[in-house]
């Protein structure tokens, strides 16, 4: 196995952590990163906050340098997207023309903005942001005074959100759903975050249904909501969620469903492919259901567990994840998937801003999400792989550790 070619399609965190482990475990063979990005494997969390406010420099962003690829004899296919997977001969063509020929192939394309299917979507001064070109265009937008409605109140749209409020715009954020981060977050920490949001200015408005955008002077001025009510807009941000990129695994009959369907190993239904990362959708046995997850910590831990069993040492991929949002000067941390529980339980006042949230199922703790408290999300990370059962009424203390509360 150690000296099969092997060709990894993506270039980015799964990739990248995918070729680190290959060579950790003495990997000798031929090594090929296909990536439709000119880049070398990057860094996306900062895209929304650091480098969009241009606090960090492009460089930092890299996950490595050019001279660590050189070094291990890695050839890099940069700026050109796969157009075919050849599975009988186990060639991939790539879109300049050129081929490359494989033994073990690793899928690891990721996600792409889900767009925004109403009219004027497609007006200059409409923005989504997933990629370093995405950021550098919306960089130019941000400039004090101005008026920037962002469509969707996830993740990206609440962190760009508070970047943009941060350099002093005026700022919109538009959730068609009743709270922020509805299907992320329980309800008490949906408020929390609406209420440090319009603290600091930004405007939300939930409920809220876009049925247009209005054009002016060539680009977008506003964004239309079904009641008819117009909000003017210098820009808008469209963060209404990722879908899986998983088109050319499709096209070649691989077997998917919201992603490319892999099994506990991180095969596909090809013998000869594994995919990881955004693009993957998985069975977790920890919570018996499959799961596709969207985070830099299953890019890292479902890469290196492709990695090994494509070298032929069996690993079965089954981590508890963990997320992360930084927004303003709060940090929220969630630990496990809180989608069955049956019980919610809260650990201390929002109003402190160092709080948590527990989620329970059957008596097990399942989940727990945390804002600006490190000891709950550090003990949640050995406590819920460990199915551990808290006493509830200790749970709900917040002088008593986690680990205390069982």
């Amino acid at each position: 196995m150690a000296t099969q070619r092997i060709t990894l399609i993506g270039a980015g965190q799964t990739a990248a952590q995918a070729l680190e482990t290959l060579y950790r475990r003495g990997h000798t063979g031929p090594v090929t990163l296909v990536g439709d990005e000119p880049l070398l494997p990057y860094q996306r969390p900062p895209l929304s906050k650091k480098f969009l406010a241009g606090t960090l420099e492009r460089d930092r962003l890299l996950i490595r340098h050019a001279t660590h690829y050189a070094d291990h004899g890695v050839d890099l296919r940069l700026g050109f997207a796969v157009v075919n997977i050849d599975r009988t001969r186990r060639r991939v063509e790539i879109a300049d023309g050129s081929s490359v020929e494989y033994d073990r192939l690793l899928l690891a394309t990721g996600s792409h903005p889900r767009l925004l299917p109403l009219p004027g979507a497609d007006l200059a001064g409409v923005y989504y942001l997933r990629s370093v070109a995405d950021v550098d265009r919306l960089r130019a937008e941000l400039l004090p005074r101005r008026r920037a409605v962002i469509v969707g109140g996830g993740y990206i749209g609440l962190e760009v959100a508070a970047t943009c409020r941060e350099a002093g715009l005026d700022v919109t954020v538009l959730e068609a759903a009743d709270r922020v981060m509805n299907r992320v977050v329980s309800p008490a920490v949906s408020a929390f975050y609406e209420a440090e949001h319009a603290r600091r200015g930004v405007h939300i408005m939930c409920g809220a249904r876009v049925d247009s955008l209005v054009p002016g002077k060539g680009r977008v001025a506003a964004v239309r909501l079904e009641d008819g009510h117009d909000l003017p807009a210098d820009f808008v941000l469209v963060a209404i969620g990722v879908a899986p990129t998983d088109a050319l695994a499709r096209a070649v009959g691989l077997e998917c469903d919201n992603g490319i369907l892999v099994d506990e190993f991180c095969r596909t239904s090809d013998p000869h492919i594994w995919a990881a990362g955004d693009c993957a959708r998985h069975p977790s046995i920890h919570y018996g259901t499959r799961v596709r997850l969207e985070s830099v910590d299953n890019a890292f831990e479902q890469g290196t567990s492709a990695a090994l069993n494509m070298l032929g040492i069996a690993t079965v991929h089954d981590k508890v994840p963990w997320f992360w949002s930084d927004q303003f000067d709060l940090k929220m941390v969630i630990v496990g998937l809180s989608a069955a529980h049956d019980e919610v339980v809260l650990r201390g006042d929002p109003a402190s801003r160092a709080f948590s949230v527990c989620y329970l199922r059957d008596g097990e703790l399942i989940a727990v999400e945390t804002i600006n408290h490190t000891k709950d999300q550090m003990a949640a990370r050995k406590l819920i792989p460990a199915r551990a059962r808290p006493d509830l009424a200790k749970l709900a203390d917040p002088e008593l550790s986690l680990k205390d509360c069982l």
